[in-house]
This record gives C-alpha cells, structure tokens and sequence, in this order.
C-alpha cells in the first residue's frame, strides 16, 4: 500500500526530505539535546498544566515525553452496526487510504499520538500530530515564512484616537488589551543564517502557533495516499471522501476567564480576545487588531480591518441619510402637489388598472403620495452627490491603511514574492518551469489551456445568469396578476393599495429566490474554479470571488434595477395597454416608482441582513449543541480532552460569505442611494452587530482555522471601486427615470414656483375612442423622462386618437434626462482625490526600506549579497516602486 503511494518522484522527494531534515537538525541547526522540561499545558498531550492552571500568551511549547500538538486529525468508526458488502468494501479503502496517509505522513518527519473515545457501537480516534525542529526549519525556509529580525514597539495608530486626543476629549473608545504583540523588523528565513534571527536560541517559541500551523496544513495538503495522477493527495480530498471526520489546530486554551485575582498576563491569547473583543459590551471599543492577527493569522484580522474601518465610514453617511429622511418627513405636510392629491377628493377619476377593474379616485392614493414624498424630494439630490464622494474617499483612505497593515504584519510583497503555489495546484500540474521571479522550478500548468477552461466557465455563468433574467420574469408576471386579483376587490381602499400590495408580496417572493440560487451557484462555482487550476490560493480565491459576485449581482440586483430603470416605461395607454404573455405591464403606484425601489431595496437589504443574523446567532448554536450532544454521548463524565473540546466546536467555513455579506450591502448603500437614504442608516446597525457576532464565533463557536498571509483584501477592492463607480451613473439615471425631482424642477422654471396645479400637469387624459366607450372619462399618469440624450418634444397620446394633456391640446412637454456633465464632474473630483491621496503612506515608504536594509545586512555574506548566479540581487518590485515614488 505505502509503495504505491510512494511511487515515482514524489517518494524519492519525500526520502530526500527526510534525509534532508535529519542531516540538518545535527550538522546545521541547533543542538538537538533535551532541555530543561516545562510545565505542559493546552497545547500538549500532559493532562497537567503549570501553576496557577493558565499559559503564557505566546505559543507553548510541550515536553520530548508530551510534545506540542500541532494539528488534530480525527475519524470515526461503526463498531456494532452490520455492514452489507458495498459499505464494507467502502470501509476498508478508506482505511487503507488512512493508513497510507499516515505512513506518509511519518516518513514526512511528523510525530503521531493516537487517542480514542469509544463507547458500544462507535469509535472517535484522533491523530495528534507534531512537526519536530528539523521539519519546521526545512518548511519554513521552502514556504518563505518571514521571522523577526529586530523587535520594534508596537506602532499601532488610529486616526479619531489622534483627534480626540489633540481636542483633549477623552476617548471612551480605546481600552488597554493586555499583552500587545511587538512589531519587528523581518525577512525570508534561512536555515544556514539562523543565528542572525530574533529569538534563534529557544527551539520552543522561536516559531509562532500560526506559523507551525501553516507548515504542518501544507505537509498535510501534498502528502499522497494513492497515485497522484488520480488526484489521492492532500487531506482536503480525505475529507470530502470521508476518510477523516475533522482536521484542524487546537485553539489556545479555554475561553473561560482566569479565578479572580490573577494578572492579566495570565490569559492566553484566546482569552484575551474573548474578554476584549467578543463581549457584547465591547460594541463600541477598538478592535485589537493585532492579537487577532496573531491568533488567526492576516487574512482573518485583514477582513475585520476592513469591516471596523467601513463600519467607521458610515456613521457620517448614516447621519446624514437620516437628515435627508428627516427633512422629506417634514416636506410631507409642506408639499403643495401631496396636499392636492389627498384634498382633491373627487376631482381626478383614475382609468380603471385592468379590463375588469373599478374607475378608482387618485384621492385613494393619497397614503402612497405621502410616503413617496419622504425619499423623493430635492434633499435626494444632495445626498446622491454626498455618497459618490464619500465612496471615492472611503477607497483611497482604506488602501492607505491597508498598505500600513501589511507593513506592519510583513506582507507587504506576499502576493509578488512570497506566495508558494496551492498545494492541490502542485499536486495535479501536468509539469514545471521556473518562476520568472524567483527563478525557481515550480509546478505549471499552460495559460492557453486555463483560458478555455476559464471560457467554458463563463457559458455556465452566462447560463445562470440567464436563470436569474427568468426568475425576474416570473416575479414580474406575478406582480402584474396580483395586482389585477387585489383591484377587482369591492374593497376600495384594496383596489387603491393593489399594485402596493402586489409590489411587497413580489419583494419577498424574490428574496427567497434570491437565497435559494445563491447557495446552488456558490456550490457550482468552487467545481469550475478547482477545475481551473490556479496557481496560487489568491488566484484561485479571486477567480472564485468574481464568478459568484457576477451572479450575485445579478440574483440581487437585477430587480431593483428593473423597477429604477424600467418599471412603468413600456404601458401604454387606456385601451392600448402593451402586455407581456398576455398580461398587462405592470405600471408604477400614485406614489411614484421611486417609493416602491425604497421598498424592495429595505425588503432585499434588511431582510438578507435579518436573515443572515438570525442564522449566524442561532444556526451555529443548535448546531454546536447538537455536535456536543452527539460526541458527549461517546465519551464518559471525566472532562473532556483539548482535542475533543475543539472537536464539538464547528467547522471553520472561510471569510468569503462575510465578505460578501459587506460587498453586497456596499452596492445597496451606494447604487441606489438616492431611492432610499436610510440604507446607511440600516447597514451601520447591523455592522455594529455584525463585527461582534463574526467575532464571537471565531473565538468562541467555530475550530481554529489556519493562519492565512494576506497581502489585502483581494479582488474585492476592484469590485468595490467598480461599484463606486457605477453608482455615480446609478444616480444619475434613478434621478432622471423615477424621480419627480426633473418633472418639478422643469415646471418651477416653465409654469410656477409653489408647484399649484402639477398634479393636473402630471396626468393625461383618456383617448376619446376609450371615453367613447366607457361613456366617461378619466386620468392616468403621464410618464415623460424617457432615456434620450437631448431635448425633445412628445405628445402624451399617439397623434391619432386626437387625445389632449389636460391643460390644453397637444401640450409639449420636455423630455429631461441629465446630461453626462454632473458625471464626469463627479468622476473628475474622484480622480483628483486618488491623486491627492497616495495609496501608500510616505511613513510606510521609509519603514519598508529600512527594513530591506536590515535584511541585506543581516544576511549580509556572500549568498546574500550575491544571487545563485553570483549576480547581486535585486530588491522585489514592490521596492523598487516605493524608490522611484520617493
């Protein structure tokens, strides 16, 4: 079994591997010689701890008879139940394949401790593994970890903290989390340069939790258990086979508090971010950012950056979106068109909405002006331009601290340099040639072939998009069929509120859609994007980021924008409405398209936000207790085992739906900010819950995951800036389709200022062949701002039917859609704002080459100064570009 496994280069790399680390651990590394023992803890297979019962907050290291437990592997095993021939042919290759794995995994160097659980009719065993020093030397040099050079004080800064201070305000923000990390000066790590390290001389605590982590997650991820070429590699295939129940590190400790009385520099690292960040109470504190870094590693504490500095961000939107709001409540009882509609009584009797349908009086509607009233006023206008400008400086401000972040947590050339490829890219690459950077041999797979598979993909998302388009119909021919059932109503105050009515039921109905086609496609998108083979886990995360975001975007936003830009456009007029599939095309409320956009837009937006709240909050608690319930049963009354504690907490799912989660919600504030000024409002609110839920659940809920290196965000930033800039465009169209702020302005300028008499200047009267026939006439809404790009005039009915504008035959009215001007004035004051604003900061220029500086002097012998080649080496790109903007 272990020779097949083993057979061809990957076996002779594995024994070179081995012969390597042992060769090194005696004649180069540090003296491997036993140590003073200390006392074990948490994170060892001792089932005592030190005095006092709690650990330092470094990483702790075990003893040469109770060594560190780096990884957790764990399976289960049927002892009572009979098994027909499939499951037990099933069950002896998953146990050859766990066997095989395991021996591979020995010849890698790891040392192995085996537990179990057990009880009549089942078995829970777990594999705890540990890297030796020779392993994690020989890794961290091939993974290019980069180790301290030099200790610095902790440089963490926060712009309102420097305001508040320098107003002498005091700062009911900022708290003092015990035990912060010192900041360093780093560089790749060289076996054959160790001593020149900070800290070389303690085999125990010279390398952190997350980064003996990430050694041991990549040995796991390439090591074989059959042919290669059939894909049997990596413990990601063992677990979806269900060879292996669970893999993961071991959290640092308990999360409950020390006894009463003990230092705070006796919390460990998990305790310190439960007592300081996952509280509820702590809503309105900093967050620490750099113990989550180094608990979860940059890519975990890189999203909460994020999510603290746009949650930060919307508190001036939000305070003056609700202004805005505030400001259309008060104009409800000044407006003189509104007060027409609900003191016309009456005066205007409506076409009847469907051949069936009663004449109805537009007095009826009058709740549904006044509501229109609060989001479309003047006041919308400002607030558009507000937010455009305010996303533009949102962007800029984050990637400078972004590119601050990743100085400090030395990722800043990780993307360029630093990153390996995918251990699943390495396994499955047909061949390799060099790496134009490094100059390296690496595993490669041809471009022009990635490219079909990247086309093909596209059909299928073209495919799903077009399933979206089709959903959307089938929402739309259900609003246009409820609206006609609920006016045939003999209630009058029903027939007035049918197309509402129709409109809020079609909202909810689409949001069930809308979740129901995400979970199917998010599934379908991770098979194209393995089969894609990307090179490295960023690509790979960035092309899986865009498929889902495009279809996302349409599963989310394909009806708002349908009602923004279409709705209403295409009816016709009384007794030549247009249909679709034999069903009338729906038309916008008394109240405007704009009331009913706000509608959909809180429906979709606080929905999905409730939603996924209540999931979060809720889900993972029935989960975690029935997880709880289901292993306890297993095991006896004694207290459970730091493995088997992590083991009844739930599985690590990544960071992508809680980035889009945010993205999503980004595009609602930002796209259609002028039908609904409160979106800011809604989503700084559910910010301030959600940094507190995502962090209760990484601390408290969910295993450890591996630390991941991030260099950013990723291609999320692109997205964002590709939002920002659709929404100056959004705007501008969502004021001129569906707002009454054109029609209003155009009569100010043409007919008079107070706006008397533009109700009547609104409607139209029926064609005479329709009077004719129903022996009685009636009004019906006159939509005039079509999408062209000049002035034109139109009659309001079709030249034969001789039918009149209210205030005098054949009156002309202009046809008013903004011109580009206010776009690209917006676009231009974005520019000049990147220009202004330097994407990296002057301070962190300085900080980056003089860290470069010390690496060269630290390594500073011949392989250091000179390449491979002999030539000197070149400083990375991202260097050379911080020189030239010097």
């Amino acid at each position: 079994m272990t020779s097949e496994a083993c057979s061809g280069s990957r076996c002779a790399r594995d024994g070179k591997l081995q012969r390597r680390a042992q060769g090194e651990d005696t004649a180069v590394l540090i003296d491997m010689a036993s140590r003073p023992e200390k006392g074990d803890s948490y994170g060892s297979t001792a089932s005592t701890s030190e005095p006092g019962g709690h650990q330092e907050a470094v990483c702790r290291a075990g003893t040469p008879a109770n060594p560190r437990i780096d990884f957790v592997l764990v399976w289960e095993e049927d002892l009572g139940r009979q098994q027909d021939n499939a499951s037990r042919d099933k069950t002896d290759s998953h146990r050859a394949w766990r066997e095989t794995f395991l021996d591979n995994l020995r010849v890698a160097g790891l040392h192995m401790d085996q537990r179990d659980v057990q009880d009549e009719d089942r078995a829970v065993h777990y594999v705890l593994l540990s890297a030796p020093w020779a392993v994690l030397c020989y890794y961290a040099e091939d993974l290019r970890l980069k180790l301290p050079l030099q200790e610095l004080p902790n440089q963490a800064s926060n712009w309102s903290a420097g305001w508040l201070q320098w107003l002498g305000v005091p700062n009911i923000l900022l708290e003092e989390v015990p035990d912060v990390p010192p900041e360093h000066y780093s560089c790749q790590f060289k076996v054959n340069k160790l001593s020149r390290f900070l800290g070389s001389d303690n085999q125990d605590t010279f390398f952190t939790c997350t980064s003996r982590h990430q050694i041991l997650f990549e040995i796991l991820a390439k090591t074989p258990y059959g042919h290669e070429k059939k894909g049997l590699f990596g413990i990601d295939q063992l677990l979806s086979q269900g060879v292996f129940r669970a893999a993961f590190p071991l959290h640092d400790g308990p999360i409950t508090a020390p006894p009463e009385g003990l230092w705070a520099t006796g919390l460990s690292q998990r305790q310190v971010l439960f007592q300081h960040w996952a509280q509820w109470r702590k809503w309105y504190k900093y967050q620490p950012l750099d113990h989550v870094r180094r608990y979860f590693g940059e890519k975990v504490a890189l999203y909460f950056a994020w999510l603290g500095f746009y949650t930060c961000w919307l508190l001036p939107a939000a305070v003056v979106g609700t202004l805005v709001f505030l400001a259309g409540c008060f104009m409800v009882f000044s407006d003189t068109p509104t007060q027409e509609v609900c003191s016309s009584k009456d005066s205007f009797e409506m076409c009847p909405l469907c051949l069936d349908c009663p004449f109805w009086l537009l007095s009826s509607a009058c709740a549904l002006v006044q509501a229109g009233r609060l989001f479309d006023h003047g006041g919308t206008v400002f607030f558009s331009l507000f937010v455009a400008l305010w996303a533009v400086l949102l962007l800029e401000y984050w990637k400078r601290k972004s590119a601050t972040l990743a100085y400090r947590w030395g990722c800043s050339d990780y993307e360029d340099i630093e990153e390996r490829p995918r251990p699943q890219f390495a396994a499955s690459a047909p061949t390799t040639a060099p790496n134009p950077i490094t100059g390296e041999d690496e595993p490669y797979f041809p471009s022009r072939s990635r490219v079909r598979r990247v086309l093909a993909g596209s059909v299928v998302i073209a495919m799903m998009v077009a399933v979206v388009v089709m959903c959307l119909v089938s929402i739309i021919l259900y609003r246009a069929i409820m609206a006609i059932l609920v006016s045939r109503s003999d209630n009058t105050l029903l027939a007035a509120w049918a197309s509402r009515i129709a409109s809020l039921t079609g909202s909810v109905v689409n949001l069930i859609f809308i979740l129901i086609l995400s979970k199917l496609y998010v599934a379908l998108a991770h098979v194209l994007t393995r089969w894609e083979m990307h090179r490295t886990q960023t690509s790979f995360e960035d092309a899986f980021t865009l498929k889902v975001f495009i279809f996302q975007f349409a599963n989310f936003y394909s009806s708002p924008i349908y009602i923004a830009f279409f709705k209403g456009r295409f009816v016709g007029y009384p007794g030549s409405y247009n249909s679709l599939f034999g069903v009338r095309n729906e038309e916008c409320a008394a109240g405007g398209c704009l009331i009913e956009l706000a509608q959909e837009l809180l429906v979709i937006m606080v929905g999905k936000q409730i939603i996924n709240n209540v999931q979060e909050a809720l889900v993972p608690k029935l989960k975690g207790w029935w997880q709880k319930f289901r292993l306890r049963s297993k095991r006896k009354a004694s207290a459970a085992a730091p493995w088997e504690a992590d083991d009844e907490l739930l599985p690590w799912e990544g960071l992508f739906d809680e980035y889009l989660e945010m993205v999503l919600q980004f595009g609602f504030v930002t796209i259609f900010v002028a039908a609904c000024p409160l979106a800011p409002l809604f989503a700084l609110l559910n910010n301030w819950v959600e940094i507190r839920l995502d962090a209760r659940k990484f601390v408290c809920e969910r295993r450890r995951p591996v630390a991941e290196r991030a260099q950013d965000v990723g291609i999320w930033l692109p997205i964002l800036a590709g939002i920002t800039r659709l929404a100056v465009i959004s705007n501008a169209f969502l004021l001129a389709f569906s707002s009454d702020f054109l029609p209003r302005t155009y009569y100010r300028w043409t007919r008079t200022g107070d706006l008397r008499g533009f109700v009547d200047f609104t409607l139209a009267r029926a064609p005479p062949a329709f009077a004719a026939e129903h022996n009685r006439t009636c009004s019906s809404s006159l939509h005039f701002c079509f999408p062209v790009w000049e002035m034109e005039f139109i009659p309001a009915w079709p030249p034969s039917l001789g039918s009149a504008v209210s205030q005098g035959s054949w009156e002309q009215v202009p046809t008013l859609v903004p011109s580009p001007a206010p776009q690209h004035v917006v676009f231009s004051i974005g520019r000049v704002l990147d220009l202004l604003v330097p994407d990296i900061p002057e301070s962190v220029e300085v900080k980056v080459k003089r860290e470069y500086y010390l690496a060269k002097q630290a390594l500073a012998e011949n392989e250091a100064l000179l390449g491979p080649s002999g030539m000197k080496d070149e400083p990375p790109a991202s260097e050379k570009d911080l020189s030239s903007q010097a």
